[in-house]
């Protein structure tokens, strides 16, 4: 028999944030929301400006429109109930909190472990859910059929583990730090390269099809060359996230929704896996290489190496930006705060549009952009 939920009184409520916890209540449940406000994209201090108050007015209200998911997926904080004798008390004093200080954890012993996760993620019942977290999801998932689609777009609590061998689960995570110590030296090195190459005065442009025409490119067009690969790395982003890693895999077809975890759907399943949030070296480097490849093909040697080298930086850059989008906490009203607001949005509301990570701007053209009214930018 499951134990009663345990119940709080006003001033043990208040006691909780006065020692660091973020606990706000909905009617007479209660939920530390603690160690989620630095993630919260409508900012951390909306929510401790909060604290201890009755927020189901919130989730209907300012700063911004919740989906209706909200109200489910915060059941996952759920601490406990407030005493009916102490609601006429705690109404009394809601106008008179002050916001809770920043904390990592509550220091109430009996409050629950900190949590870093959206509260719209939902928890996994491991003996009811359609696939069996206890081993390796990957070689699952291909037989949820035509249910793997509406799965994978519920996002819960919980890191994921995808091979049995600890080789291969090793080889397909990575630190976020990796990624820039891996290919920064690499983009600094070839970016030399490409330079003093240019700078021998041999390369051409057309020469491949003509001599008379072709057009020499000086080493000053280095810097313009760069920009260049970075923006047709920003445009092959946007195509690779919205008809690669968001195609919707056949529900006959195992090995492609295989596949589609593999790539991306474990991202949307567990959005806050710090493990899975960007590239790996060892996979990254075969889809660079392919890339590298299909560049000297189309054009000159050195040429093709500079595009190349400003659509590496490019994805390095795509890579930080992505992970900061999830942990990271922009000041209200930068861009990196709106940025952040729009990719939650893209992955709890708007699976099917919002597809730019580092930048919004080719949503607007292939008209997949997320309304202005549908972001968090507003604030009461």
């Amino acid at each position: 028999m499951a134990a009663p939920p345990r119940s709080f009184s006003a001033a043990e409520v208040r006691a909780r944030c006065a020692q660091g916890s973020c606990v706000v209540r909905c009617r007479r449940r209660l939920y530390d929301l603690s160690a989620f406000v630095r993630l919260h994209p409508g900012g951390e201090q909306l929510l401790r400006r909060r604290a201890g108050t009755d927020v189901s007015a919130a989730l209907d209200g300012p700063p911004h429109r919740h989906s209706a998911n909200a109200r489910r997926w915060l059941e996952q904080y759920y601490l406990g109930e407030l005493r009916d004798d102490d609601e006429e008390e705690e109404e009394e004093e809601e106008g008179s909190r002050q916001s809770c200080p920043q904390t990592e954890k509550p220091t109430d012993a009996a409050a629950p472990p900190a949590r870093r996760l959206d509260p719209r993620c939902k928890t996994v019942d491991v003996d009811k859910d359609l696939v069996d977290w206890r081993k390796p999801l990957l070689w699952q998932v291909g037989y949820l059929g035509e249910k793997y689609d509406e799965w994978v777009h519920q996002p819960v609590d919980r890191p994921i583990r995808l091979f049995h061998s600890d080789f291969l689960e090793s080889l397909s995570k990575t630190a976020w730090y990796v990624v820039f110590l891996v290919w920064t030296p690499v983009v600094l090195y070839l970016s030399w390269v490409s330079y003093t190459a240019l700078a021998q005065g041999n390369t051409r442009l057309f020469s491949s099809f003509t001599t008379e025409y072709s057009i020499p490119v000086h080493k000053y067009y280095f810097p313009f060359i760069f920009l260049l690969g970075m923006f047709l790395w920003s445009l092959l982003e946007y195509l690779i996230h919205r008809f690669v890693f968001h195609m919707k895999p056949p529900a006959s077809n195992y090995y492609l929704i295989t596949l589609h975890f593999l790539l991306h759907g474990q991202h949307h399943k567990s959005p806050f896996d710090s493990s899975r949030l960007v590239f790996p070296p060892v996979p990254a480097s075969l889809v660079i290489g392919f890339f590298y490849g299909v560049l000297q093909l189309l054009l000159p040697e050195v040429l093709g190496l500079s595009v190349f080298v400003g659509g590496l930086c490019g994805y390095v850059v795509y890579d930080m930006m992505h992970y900061y989008l999830h942990y990271g906490s922009p000041k209200k009203g930068t861009y990196l705060y709106g940025l952040k607001a729009y990719h939650v949005k893209h992955h709890f509301e708007h699976q099917k549009s919002g597809f730019g990570i580092s930048t919004r701007f080719w949503d607007r053209p292939f008209r997949t952009l997320i309304p202005e009214e549908e972001t968090f930018e507003k604030e009461d």
